[in-house]
Order: C-alpha cells, then sequence, then structure tokens
C-alpha cells in the first residue's frame, strides 16, 4: 500500500453537556505509515483515550478526514465501521475486558464469532497465539483464575485473532505490576518488529520509550515534547 495507513485531516470532537460544550480535539493532523509503532502521551483530559476510539472507528469525529488505508472511514454507517472494525484493527484495553464466563481460549475467540463464524483455522490460529504469548497451560481457565499479566495477554491474543493492519493499545499496562507490565511491552514490541503498526497511549515514560514515536497531546492537540 502506497500512502500513510492512516492520515487524520483536522480531526475535531466537540462534546455538548446541556449548555455546555467541550472542545476535546481541537484539530489534530497525523499520518502513521505501515510499520509505525507510536506512543501517545499527555495529561489526563487532554484526548488521548477520545483520539483512539475514534482511530478504532468506536467513535465519529464531530468534524475533519480519516482515511484508513486510503479509504475515507469518517462517514461509514455503523455496519460498515463495525465490519471494518473487525477485519482490521485489534484492541487492548487497560481493563482488560474479558467475557468472565468464558474461558481463555473462548474469549480470544470472540471477535471470529463477531465476525459469523469460528472456523478450525480460527481455533488453531487462537491456540498457537495462546502458546505464543505462555499460555499453553492456562487455554481453558476463566480470567477470574489468571493474574493481571496473564488476562493482559490473553486480551492481546484476541486483538491478534484475526490479523489486524492495526493495533490500538489504552494504557495496556496501567493495571499491572511492573514484570507483568515489561512482558507485556516485549510482546508488543516484537509484534512491531515483525510488522504489525502500532499505536499506543501510555502515562509511563518507560513503556513510550519502547516505541518508533512519541506524540504529546495536550488540550486537544499536538505539542512539541
Amino acid at each position: 500500500m502506497s500512502g500513510p495507513l492512516i492520515l487524520l485531516r483536522d480531526i475535531k470532537k466537540v462534546f455538548v453537556v446541556g449548555k455546555i460544550t467541550y472542545e476535546v480535539l481541537r484539530g489534530i493532523n497525523l499520518e502513521v505509515f505501515a510499520g509505525d509503532f507510536l506512543a501517545i502521551m499527555g495529561p489526563s483530559g487532554g484526548g488521548k483515550s477520545t483520539l483512539l476510539y475514534i482511530l478504532g472507528l468506536l467513535d465519529k469525529p464531530t468534524s475533519g478526514s480519516y482515511f484508513f488505508e486510503g479509504r475515507e472511514v469518517s462517514t461509514l454507517s455503523e455496519a460498515e465501521m463495525a465490519r471494518l472494525r473487525n477485519q482490521k484493527i485489534g484492541f487492548i484495553f487497560q481493563a482488560f475486558h474479558l467475557v468472565p464466563w468464558a474461558t481463555a481460549l473462548e474469549n480470544v475467540l470472540l471477535p471470529c464469532l463477531y465476525r459469523g463464524n469460528i472456523r478450525e483455522e480460527d481455533r488453531l490460529r487462537a491456540q498457537a497465539l495462546l502458546e505464543r504469548l505462555g499460555l499453553a497451560d492456562k487455554m481453558h481457565l476463566k480470567p477470574a483464575e489468571l493474574s493481571g499479566g496473564q488476562q493482559q495477554r490473553v486480551a492481546i491474543a484476541r486483538a491478534l485473532i484475526n490479523k489486524p493492519s492495526l493495533l490500538l493499545a489504552d494504557e495496556p499496562t496501567g493495571n499491572l505490576d511492573s514484570k507483568s507490565s515489561q512482558e507485556v511491552v516485549k510482546i508488543l514490541k516484537e509484534l512491531n518488529e515483525e510488522g504489525l503498526t502500532i499505536i499506543l497511549v501510555t502515562h509511563d515514560p518507560e513503556v513510550a520509550k519502547t516505541s518508533k514515536k512519541i506524540k504529546i497531546l495536550k488540550d486537544g492537540v499536538f505539542v512539541e515534547g
């Protein structure tokens, strides 16, 4: 693919609560190329998570243009956005968001279920991902039986099951101890070295330092570090 994987032009996001208007993003311009590893830092309330939700097609900008793989996506229908999100974008969240009654393996396979069906090749890929992430003996355990670091590794496997073009991570080490954090960061770095494009939101400078680029988002705009 020629050109950037992601192109944002003058992205703005406004929330209206009663008579009060909050301009959370105030004109974001961004280019992210395939194979990039970008960390976004900045103070709380600066718009980091809002931007990540727009990048992940979980929200739409109030104005501006968002091109993903050369396609203008901010004008897509909800159904089109959901399909593109399922096929092209993987998510890792601070709170893991695992289904408590499902096993690790079942959690990894959930995006395939949303797609419509679980094939044998999906099951084999899920098992291979869990094995790679050091969870070969944990596949049939439920989240409550796993440590925080193990739960996040299950979430990473789930994010990778549909072979996404883009991995978005929102404070992926925020709920982890230092050892588990280092393990998750190591995994992300390896995935990027294999060619996966990653955009990461973090408050942790040590986590950010593993990326190839760092951008600071403050008061809804990117500022020089």
